[in-house]
């Protein structure tokens, strides 16, 4: 018999920490169980965490019995396998230390989330709750690409410890519904019970494969209001709903306010749902948490997303999220120690002035002047990066560093015609191949907190960031001046905009005798001049 399981509470929280308001709580509650959805999966049941998280994180006992709800559903809670291998004593005395037998809670169903290695230690954790009379799914996260003998193995294991629902999850959202039936067809194959499919909507496919998964014989449909959860989100409840309406007993209609009302403007604000960015990550078995959590910061543009994507694919083991690397990501690559490169820009600039140019919107409104000043100033000319909407022709070099940003160009880099510099020991022989057409003058950098210095052949830099790597050379190179466009700023929350705070206070303390001057409008803490100026 076909089943309709709900999890918006637990899937959703990570966009806003478990922390849903009562009134939309109560909506959700009162409108599910109209709905005569069958489950409602009401959050997590965790051991404390250093971090804030709200109450559908925990999902406590004595938070429950706060909660009305409403007769129809049952209810459960999803605890990681994780979660109890990691709490140094026995799995039973680490289940009893989360939960109450089944006849002294408010919930009936638990749910096991586990990763493929974990399945075979899954099997005392289903014995025990099913001994605590709870009824038990067991969820096999990650399941899309495994090879067959490797879910069959797995579903068997499992099976030994007769739970009541085995699941497969496209924890990754890059399942078609060729995979999707591959998987249900071994899964039958190795299991007589139940099974689930649990679907992310990453490359635009979770209701669909839902709808393959249904038709093959899956009887257990996890759904989402609005498809709210981790990444892309899920297969949206609504949709489901509206898919089987006059085939079964569910009322669509009963969910549709909630939608409207509530979930539509959190999704709004929170931004869930497929997208270019989930679909890249998809594609190349990139946990959607990167994704989510870059979008989900301001101080990360889309090229910088792209950049570190470009990275992440190249990484063995991306398809569990890990904040190291994701920081390794935005910065793109190994911070090298000093390598001193055969170039030596001691004095190359001696006496003139460099005109530092970023690619932005100042740039582009003052598009002219800054051209008639190249023009007519004649001075030294080094492109931030390679996109620019100034004409490059009119540049003498561009600076490129190995980050985001870098990555984010590489398909430009071919039809770049002017030297560029480059610390090739940031680079790797592929990397550099990208170059192999153009003119490179090799200024190696390392990155070092809280440091900044220039050397005739390296500079060390608090941050891998390329304006300060250009403005190294300019000062190795004992320009006269220093002229800055483009170097708009950012919001003063914005982490770029502190970076690059820190770095002209910095370059004040070390390079205080060259002068630095902003032509266009900028929010950096340097002397204010204008395009616009006379030259006196």
């Amino acid at each position: 018999m076909q089943k309709i399981l709900d999890c918006t509470l637990r899937d959703g929280g990570y966009y806003n920490h478990w922390d849903f308001s009562p009134e939309v709580v109560d909506a959700y509650l009162t409108a599910v169980a109209k709905a005569k959805i069958d489950y409602v999966e009401l959050g997590l049941r965790n051991y404390p965490k250093s971090v804030y998280s709200g109450p559908f994180a925990y999902t406590t006992e004595e938070f429950l019995n706060t909660l009305h709800l409403p007769k129809g559903p049952t209810y459960g809670v999803m605890v990681d396998a994780k979660t109890l291998l990691d709490a140094n004593k026995p799995v039973e005395a680490a289940i009893n230390d989360l939960f109450v037998p089944a006849q002294e809670s408010k919930v009936d169903l638990v749910r096991i989330a586990a990763h493929f290695n974990e399945a075979e230690q899954c099997e005392s954790m289903i014995k025990a709750f099913k001994e605590m009379g709870y009824i038990v799914g067991l969820n096999l996260m990650q399941a899309g690409g495994k090879p067959s003998e490797v879910i069959a193995e797995k579903v068997q294991t499992v099976a030994k410890a007769n739970p009541d629902v085995i699941y497969f999850a496209d924890s990754l959202g890059n399942m078609d519904s060729a995979e999707v039936t591959r998987i249900a067809e071994i899964v039958k194959q190795n299991w007589d019970g139940d099974i689930g499919i649990h679907t992310h909507n990453n490359m635009g496919q979770a209701m669909s494969n839902t709808m393959t998964a249904r038709s093959n014989g899956v009887t257990w449909l996890d759904v989402t209001v609005t498809g709210m959860g981790r990444g892309a989100g899920n297969a949206q409840t609504e949709n489901l709903l509206a898919e089987l309406d006059g085939l079964d007993k569910y009322l669509p209609t009963a969910i549709y306010e909630l939608v409207i009302r509530h979930f539509e403007p959190m999704q709004r604000r929170y931004g869930w749902g497929s997208s270019l960015l989930y679909y890249l990550g998809a594609k190349n078995d990139i946990h959607p948490t990167y994704i989510q959590n870059m979008l989900s910061n301001p101080n990360y543009g889309t090229e910088e997303i792209v950049g570190a994507i470009e990275h992440l694919k190249k990484l063995e083991g991306t398809t569990s999220y890990n904040g190291d690397v994701l920081e390794e990501a935005l910065t793109v690559g190994k911070i090298s120690q000093p390598t001193e490169s055969q170039s030596d820009l001691s004095g190359i600039f001696s006496g003139k002035e460099i005109l530092l140019v970023t690619n932005t919107p100042n740039a582009a409104t003052h598009r002219v002047a800054i051209e008639t000043y190249i023009k007519t100033r004649k001075p030294i000319v080094i492109g931030i990066n390679t996109k620019h909407e100034i004409n490059t022709e009119l540049f003498d070099y561009f600076a490129v560093s190995h980050n985001s940003k870098y990555l984010s160009e590489s398909s430009h880099y071919s039809e770049v015609a002017k030297p560029v510099f480059l610390p090739k020991n940031r680079f790797d022989e592929d990397e550099l191949s990208k170059f192999s057409n153009i003119s490179m003058i090799d200024y190696s950098s390392t990155i070092e907190k809280d440091t900044l210095t220039a050397h005739k052949n390296y500079c060390t830099l608090p941050y891998d960031n390329t304006a300060a790597y250009a403005l190294c050379i300019a000062f190795i190179g004992q320009a006269q001046k220093i002229s800055l466009v483009g170097f708009d700023g950012y919001d003063v929350t914005d982490r770029r905009q502190m970076e690059m705070n820190e770095i002209f206070s910095m370059i004040s303390q070390q390079f205080g005798s060259t002068s630095i001057q902003a032509l266009t409008p900028t929010t950096y803490p340097v002397k204010a001049g204008s395009i616009y100026a006379p030259a006196i």
